[in-house]
């Protein structure tokens, strides 16, 4: 099985400071720049698992600068260059401290509230007599605090962002309408490439009083995909979709008895697991992107990202 990265301690050119995520690593330069690599690890119920999945952070980083660059005209985003497969370069923003998350159908966790007696998320009411997988009338838009390391983000409404101070009302307004654009322009790319995008999340920041899109979009880390062919029949069916997404990991996870609680250990990945979560990678990419995924060099991965940025810095 092929090397995959999941440390990374790097020391480039002008670095002030290294944030670990749970799996990204964001070094700032300079108060300016921020590097970001996309590891291989990967992460669910908001723990890092023991193995990374070769070729998921080049996957990731790969999907999310192509759609970065295809939502320019919607919104400006941090983006400035791509030095490596797994490398994302930007501008440094000050983010907003919640995730605004938007669905167009009613799963995941907001299936599970709802199914449980809930007709509120986030202060957005939910109509009566939904089914699991049904399309809401319109997109709704579900925030989440950004919870540190090891701990669960949490809902939260419009009114209590506003209430706390996390965005004034006018930065709010902007951070609706850029998600709901940005949703539907990945929804139509989506369902050109016979997929549906169900759900998603988006992260925006501040740099210089602007405010600018930040982090990864439209991957399947940060969103879900049901394929359209057949869509309707499982729906009616009442069968589960076919998904493009983190879900598969979620649920290999379940089966095993590892929901992310305390006292559960998370199973065994096995060479065959790790591999089989790498393929599916694999076919999100190029399903999701149209396009072959080319591997990158692999033997000595942070080697050649330490090439690579250092050569774009130097030139910056």
């Amino acid at each position: 099985m092929s090397n995959a990265l999941t440390k990374t301690e790097f020391n480039f050119p002008g670095q002030k400071s290294v944030y670990h995520g749970k799996v990204r690593d964001v070094y700032n330069i300079n108060d300016e720049m921020l590097v970001m690599v996309a590891t291989d690890r990967i992460s669910a119920f908001d723990v890092v698992l023991p193995e990374g999945i070769p070729y998921k952070g080049q996957m990731l980083n790969q999907i999310a600068a192509k759609f970065l660059d295809a939502t320019t005209d919607i919104c400006p985003n941090w983006k400035i260059a791509t030095p490596d497969p797994m490398v994302s370069v930007g501008i440094m923003c000050e983010g907003f401290p919640v995730e605004m998350i938007v669905r167009g159908y009613l799963c995941g966790s907001s299936w599970r509230a709802y199914k449980s007696g809930v007709r509120e998320i986030c202060g957005v009411k939910l109509p009566e007599g939904m089914k699991e997988n049904q399309k809401f009338p319109e997109p709704i838009i579900t925030p989440t605090t950004k919870a540190e390391l090891g701990l669960h983000d949490e809902d939260i409404s419009k009114e209590q962002i506003l209430e706390k101070g996390l965005a004034t009302p006018e930065e709010y307004a902007l951070l609706e309408k850029y998600t709901l654009a940005l949703f539907k322009r990945g929804t139509e790319i989506a369902e050109k490439r016979g997929l549906i995008l169900v759900d998603t999340k988006y992260e925006f920041g501040k740099h210089k009083g602007t405010i600018y899109l930040m982090d990864e979009i439209h991957t399947p880390d940060s969103s879900r995909y049901f394929y359209k062919d057949g869509y309707q029949e499982r729906f009616e069916k009442g069968e589960p979709q076919k998904q493009l997404s983190k879900e598969f990991v979620r649920e290999w996870l379940m089966d095993n008895g590892f929901q992310g609680k305390a006292g559960q250990t998370v199973p065994e990945m096995t060479p065959q697991i790790v591999e089989s979560i790498s393929n599916r990678y694999l076919e999100l990419f190029e399903n999701i992107t149209g396009e072959k995924f080319e591997k990158s060099e692999n033997t000595d991965i942070a080697a050649r990202i330490e090439r690579n940025v250092n050569e774009f810095l130097k030139n910056k």
